[in-house]
């Protein structure tokens, strides 16, 4: 229908899935993450870079196991620094947080492993995040966490390829 009496379509903005929602929600979501990642920083004596780096070596081992986050690797995955790595490695492995193990074949070379027990420490002050997410996806059907996960998927893979 087209005429004078038909309702306009919704601009890009105004849209249920338009990109200002989108925007909107995901700096949302962005500053709860940062939020809880802020408190169990704050709570393990460590800045929020060094959580970062925690998320990193724990996602290199999810998702290669075989391939070990590096301390090179790490730096250029987090833009920082060799000695900025460092002093955060230094930090992490005070605490408790990771392993450094030299590698068998090279003993140049660092592998960086997160700590058994401080996988445990960092479960629980995550299970709020947990919780939520497992309440969240309660309310949409496997098709539409489908599309969720395959966006989710995209938006990082896009934010990859724009560093």
């Amino acid at each position: 229908m087209s005429g004078p009496g038909a309702p306009t379509p919704p601009l890009p903005d105004e849209s249920p899935v338009g990109l200002q929602l989108f925007a909107v929600l995901l700096r949302r979501m962005n500053g709860e993450f940062n939020r809880i990642a802020q408190e169990f920083a704050h709570t393990q004596g460590l800045h929020l870079t060094d959580v970062q780096a925690l998320i990193a070596i724990l996602d290199a081992e999810t998702e290669a196991p075989d391939e070990p986050m590096t301390p090179s690797r790490l730096r250029g995955q987090l833009n920082l620094t060799s000695g900025a790595v460092t002093a955060c490695l230094d930090r992490l492995e005070k605490a408790g947080h990771i392993r450094r193990v030299r590698a068998a074949d090279d003993r140049r070379v660092v592998h960086l492993y997160y700590a058994e027990g401080a996988k445990a420490v960092a479960r629980d002050a995550f299970r709020p995040l947990a919780r939520a997410t497992d309440a969240a996806r309660s309310h949409f059907t496997a098709e539409e966490l489908g599309v969720v996960a395959r966006f989710l998927a995209e938006m990082n893979q896009e934010l990859t390829l724009s560093r």
